[in-house]
């Protein structure tokens, strides 16, 4: 007898596969972005694990937060996009020789971090909220960088989110991101 319904698990498992694959793209895009230099150098991010991290959660969050507005499917590919970071952060934990029994402990730490900043980002962004200080306490936690450099940093969160928010749809379901670039005034 004859399934009608299995090439319906073919479009199902295919529509993963290309969803996976998109979201890798988006992570390394992010991954890109926040390991340029200028980060750490003009803009004081700490250049520590820590300090990368919060690169990488910040440009994260700023596509997940453009991912939102695209509903159910932005909501897929957000997903996507977040188990590709964290099967990305399992895999380094383990190359830097963390045991098996201390990286799910860590990982977990770091989901837990990551949500942290989400919301403390998407609370900063919104109307009244202190992009500024959520930055001092999140990105520059372990440093206490000059107020200018903070605002500058501030200022360059906001165009990214404004870039993002003006990408085509389809863009960002084929894994393609255009960040804007940081600002190009000087700091203190």
């Amino acid at each position: 007898m004859k399934r009608p319904w299995r090439w319906l698990a073919g479009l199902v498992s295919s529509g993963g596969r290309a969803r996976r694959a998109s979201a890798r793209l988006l992570y390394a895009a992010v991954v890109a972005r926040a390991r340029e230099p200028v980060f750490y150098t003009r803009f004081q991010v700490p250049d520590s694990l820590d300090g990368r991290f919060d690169m990488i959660a910040l440009h994260a969050f700023l596509v997940l937060r453009r991912l939102k507005e695209e509903g159910a499917d932005g909501a897929a590919l957000g997903q996507a996009l977040f188990d590709a970071i964290f099967t990305d952060m399992d895999r380094s934990l383990r190359e830097m020789g963390a045991g098996d029994l201390g990286v799910g402990r860590r990982v977990k730490r770091m989901a837990s971090g990551f949500y942290g900043r989400i919301a403390a980002y998407d609370q900063a962004l919104a109307p009244g909220g202190d992009l500024d200080d959520a930055l001092r306490r999140n990105l520059y936690g372990t440093v206490d960088p000059d107020s200018q450099i903070v605002a500058n940093f501030a200022a360059y969160t906001r165009e990214v989110a404004e870039s993002l928010a003006i990408q085509p749809r389809e863009s960002l379901f084929a894994g393609v991101l255009d960040f804007a670039a940081p600002p190009a005034g000087e700091n203190p």
